[in-house]
This record gives C-alpha cells, sequence and structure tokens, in this order.
C-alpha cells in the first residue's frame, strides 16, 4: 500500500477511540485477572496478558457489538476473553518448540522469565480461563447469545481455526512448491479466525441479526488477510530501524509470503481489493457507528510498521 494514501474519516479520531477502548480493556482484564494464590501461575498470566499490545481484538468486538446497537457492557467479558486467547497463542509461540522466541514487546518472553513449564501452565490457564470469563461474566445477554458466542470462540481457536493454521504453517516449512490456496489457508486460520471471533462476538453479544453477523464475520477475514498482506510487504520494503522489529526475516527464513509468490505490485493490488472488499460489507450500516471499522480497515492497510 502507498505511503502517501492515508483517507482516514477527518471526523474520527481512531487513535484516540483505540487508546480510549484500550485502556478499557486493560482496566477490565486487571480486574479479571488478579494477583492471587497460587501466585506463580496468576503472576505469570498477568506478566503476558498486562505486557501492552494495540488490543485489536478486543476493540474490534466491542465496536461490533456498538455497530449492531449493543452496549459495551455486554461485550467486554468477550473483548477479555480474545484478548486472554490471544495472549495464549504468543506465549506457546514463543516456546522453544515452536518459534523460540527470546523477546516480545521488548521484554524477555513469558518462558525466559517463569521457564518452560510455568509458560505453558500460564497459557493453558489463560485459556480455560476466557471461556470461564464469557460464561460468568457477561450480563444483558440471553444465555443462547452466550452459549453461540462460546460455541464460535472455541471453534475459531481449534482445528478449523487457529491450531490448523499453526500447524500446516509449521508443516510447510522448507516446502517448495506451495501455491496462494495453501498460503491463503494458513492466513485465513492463523491470523485471520480470531479476529472473525472478535467480529462475530462483539455482533452476537450486542444482540445482531444472523445477516449482520455474517457480514462482519466476512469483513474480519478480509481485514485479517489484509493485516497479513501488508505484513508481508513491509518485511521486504521496510528496514529494521522503521519496523521496529527485523526486516527481511521472512526472506532469510525462506518462508513463503503474498511477494514472494505473487510480487510487491500484484500484492499491493490485492492488499487494496481486500480493503475495498471488507469496507463494502459495512455499507448499510449506521456510518457514525460503522466509522471505528472504517478506520481499522484503512489503519491495517496503510500502516508503515
Amino acid at each position: 500500500m502507498e505511503e502517501d494514501q492515508d483517507p482516514q474519516l477527518p471526523s474520527f479520531d481512531f487513535k484516540s477511540f483505540m487508546v480510549q477502548k484500550g485502556n478499557a480493556v486493560d482496566q477490565a482484564l486487571d480486574s479479571a485477572v488478579p494477583l492471587r494464590d497460587p501466585v506463580k501461575i496468576h503472576e505469570a498470566m498477568r506478566y503476558s496478558l498486562l505486557a501492552g499490545g494495540k488490543r485489536v481484538r478486543p476493540v474490534l468486538c466491542l465496536a461490533s457489538c456498538d455497530l449492531v446497537g449493543g452496549k459495551e457492557s455486554m461485550a467486554m467479558p468477550a473483548a477479555c476473553a480474545l484478548e486472554m486467547i490471544h495472549t495464549m497463542s504468543l506465549v506457546h509461540d514463543d516456546l522453544p518448540c515452536m518459534d523460540n522466541d527470546d523477546l516480545r514487546r521488548g521484554k524477555p518472553t513469558n518462558h525466559k522469565v517463569y521457564g518452560e513449564d510455568i509458560a505453558v501452565l500460564a497459557g493453558d490457564a489463560l485459556l480455560a480461563f476466557s471461556f470461564e470469563h464469557i460464561a460468568v461474566s457477561t450480563v444483558g445477554v440471553t444465555p443462547e447469545r452466550i452459549v453461540r458466542a462460546i460455541g464460535e470462540l472455541a471453534k475459531s481457536i481449534g482445528t478449523e481455526g487457529l491450531a490448523a493454521g499453526q500447524v500446516v504453517d509449521i508443516s510447510s516449512e522448507g516446502l517448495t512448491d506451495v501455491g496462494l490456496d495453501h498460503l491463503e489457508f494458513i492466513h485465513v486460520h492463523k491470523t485471520a479466525a480470531l479476529l472473525e471471533a472478535a467480529a462475530v462476538l462483539g455482533a452476537i453479544l450486542g444482540g445482531g441479526r444472523d445477516e449482520d453477523v455474517e457480514k462482519l464475520r466476512k469483513f474480519a477475514r478480509n481485514i485479517g488477510l489484509l493485516f497479513q498482506v501488508v505484513d508481508d510487504i513491509l518485511d521486504v520494503t521496510k528496514s529494521s530501524k522503521e519496523l521496529g522489529k527485523t526486516a527481511g526475516k521472512d526472506l532469510v527464513a525462506d518462508k513463503v509470503t503474498y511477494p514472494k509468490l505473487m510480487g510487491i505490485n500484484k500484492s499491493k493490488e490485492f492488499a487494496e481489493k481486500l480493503k475495498s472488499d471488507a469496507l463494502e460489507l459495512l455499507q448499510g450500516f449506521d456510518p457514525e457507528k460503522s466509522a471505528p471499522l472504517i478506520a481499522l480497515a484503512n489503519y491495517i492497510a496503510y500502516r508503515q510498521n
């Protein structure tokens, strides 16, 4: 995506919106996972859960709830659950048996601080507690919608979601005949699935109609894939200093990426189409309430790091 394109809505302050909603999510997470016995595991859970981050998934959940006419309180437990699951995936991804990373968000990774055994258990506990939190703490929503939301979330991280994307990604290392369909499968499941769940949970818990839930599912899938395409482009077009992380990592690791399969220009065209398709799905909703989602799609498309 080109640097000089940045069509943010002039009437909507996306940065302030993200800070405000992110702070609300941080407070809710801090309250949801207090430091209690056994101290060691709760300390490890909080270490990664409260280590910062953009909170894109919980904010997408809250914005989707608002879009269909729900109150923030209806979706906040689900928003927290999504961040717990995202954190679990990072803690487990960083382990020596997976990506073997020592740093995350500028700090030592969980297993470097607490050991591999505690890191595994902290991730497991975050995953288990995410479902308990939705089931126990969601208020003002019918039991039927809560159960439906839990089912959607479980599906997004199992063998039809996150786990499937990760295992196919691991199995693809060193393969020379990986095509676009294969690459899309990995990223739809590994990156887009939890974003889809965020939008879908917000819409379900906010009382959205089935057609609105499905529109938001497709919107989130598009921006999830968009995120990955842009990530791949930035990896080959930006310096490490500009990215704030190691540039060219995919090239060194000989990973299959969109630029490698399509070239830079075609990848940029694909990113533009994903953004356009995403924004088209928001037509028909209240323009004021869809402003955060429009801004989020633009932010993902035009980010520089």
